[in-house]
């Protein structure tokens, strides 16, 4: 089976280059199922219901989350009622949402998906590791097909985590830098990693904010909203194909879609050449 992963959703950007290109995207690559980190998604900082619901409609199957996920107090009611959007699970017990979930993938194959923050340069949160235990012993036996999503600054504290689970998960995926990485691997024990997979959203950019605005608030300290950019919109991303019957991951690769590109999958679904002659 595959899986794509979508890193960090910036803004309208994001979403935008999502709903165009994921259809073609699924249909190009065989995709069985989607996950996408959307802790970026509103304006920069956080989800909405509206934004859940969009993103929903786009394709995506499952939603993780980062060190913005109560930016928008609103989506709380969305992380207690709805089963395919999780927060960190290393995050309190009291926070609102789910610490893992359990999605169907197209082919009928049962998926679980975590999220855990990272520990170095990030806010203090419960230790990664004794969470990941904890919640790897809630998943049923019989769901072989796991994914983490590792939101981490530092790439040592993404692999120590990988390495962590190398063979106890399919995929050990980093986001939070949006910043790709070039180290797509299979560890020894069957799990994929990478240490972040970018975000999607403009490249044209710091990290997603409009250049000339982080510029001056950096060289004069002068405190100016960050507005998201608007220029090379991309999807950042992995696919991973994973064995079914034992969990393992097979393959990896990185995936980056360009303005074009999604444009050119749009057109490929939509085409009359695509409809069922009748």
């Amino acid at each position: 089976m595959r899986i794509l992963f979508i890193g960090d959703i910036v803004g309208k950007p994001g979403r935008k280059i999502v709903a165009q290109a994921l259809p073609g995207l699924r249909k190009r690559e065989q995709l069985d199922l989607v996950i996408a980190n959307a802790e970026n998604a509103a304006d920069g900082s956080g989800i909405t219901p509206k934004i859940y619901r969009e993103l929903m409609v786009a394709g995506v199957d499952c939603i993780t989350l980062g060190d913005h996920i109560y930016r928008r107090f609103e989506i709380t009611n969305v992380l207690e009622s709805e089963a395919n959007i999780i927060k960190p699970a290393n995050y309190p017990e009291e926070a609102p949402g789910r610490n893992w979930a359990v999605v169907e993938a197209a082919n009928g194959v049962s998926v679980a998906v975590i999220s855990v923050l990272g520990r170095v340069y990030m806010r203090p949160v419960d230790c990664p590791f004794k969470a990941l235990d904890h919640v790897l012993a809630e998943i049923p036996p019989e769901v072989k097909v796991r994914f983490v999503d590792i939101h981490a600054e530092a790439t040592s504290d993404k692999q120590v985590i990988g390495r962590y689970l190398d063979g106890r998960v399919s995929a050990a995926i980093g986001t939070h830098t949006h910043v790709p990485t070039a180290d797509e691997q299979l560890f020894p024990g069957g799990t994929a990693f990478q240490c972040d997979v970018g975000m999607t959203g403009p490249y044209e950019s710091i990290l997603g904010r409009k250049i000339d605005r982080v510029t001056h608030a950096t060289i004069t300290f002068r405190p100016i909203p960050f507005q998201v950019a608007t220029d090379d919109i991309r999807i950042g991303g992995a696919i991973v194909d994973v064995d079914p019957d034992t969990g393992n991951a097979t393959a990896i690769k990185r995936v980056m879609i360009n303005e074009q590109e999604a444009a050119e999958l749009q057109c490929a679904i939509s085409s009359p050449m695509n409809s069922t002659v009748l």
